[in-house]
């Protein structure tokens, strides 16, 4: 409660520090539940096609992604408007994918269950596809996924 003083004006009463640390506790845990981090800015963008037999993924931890499209927006000016192979942060070429693959398996403690998922634009050609399928052949990465929505 406030106290009055002799002249009639009330003081501000002292904060109560003891339960602190568990409102601090509270705000972290709400932040650490409501937010996601994302591992990749992406630079390319893409609109996955739609299927209707689709899996999900069981061992996130083993999956390895590509990302293959346009350049977003702000890169667009710099990189063109053809269409990007992106590995983690930076762009690459077909050929760079087996150093990417062999990246990835360093990191990863069950091999043998690497899968690479591709997550393409619809409107991408079949070419860069196919080239980046030859690459993966070559060093081994024979589980390959295609990221797709789920058709209404």
């Amino acid at each position: 409660m406030g106290r009055f003083s002799r002249g009639g004006s009330r003081e501000m009463p002292e904060l109560n520090t003891s339960s602190l640390p568990d409102l601090i506790f509270t705000i972290l845990f709400f932040f650490m539940i409501v937010t996601t981090m994302r591992e990749v800015t992406l630079k390319v963008k893409f609109t996955v096609p739609t299927g209707t037999e689709l899996e999900k993924l069981e061992k996130k931890s083993a999956v390895s992604f590509i990302y293959v499209g346009p350049p977003t927006d702000q890169l667009r000016a710099a990189m063109g408007s053809g269409t990007r192979i992106q590995l983690n942060d930076r762009f690459a070429e077909p050929v760079e994918v087996m150093d990417f693959i062999a990246e990835e398996r360093t990191r990863m403690t069950d091999q043998a269950a690497q899968t690479v998922s591709m997550k393409v634009d619809q409107h991408t050609q079949m070419g860069i596809i196919t080239d980046i399928k030859q690459v993966l052949r070559k060093s081994w990465a024979l589980k390959i996924n295609y990221s797709a929505a789920k058709r209404n």
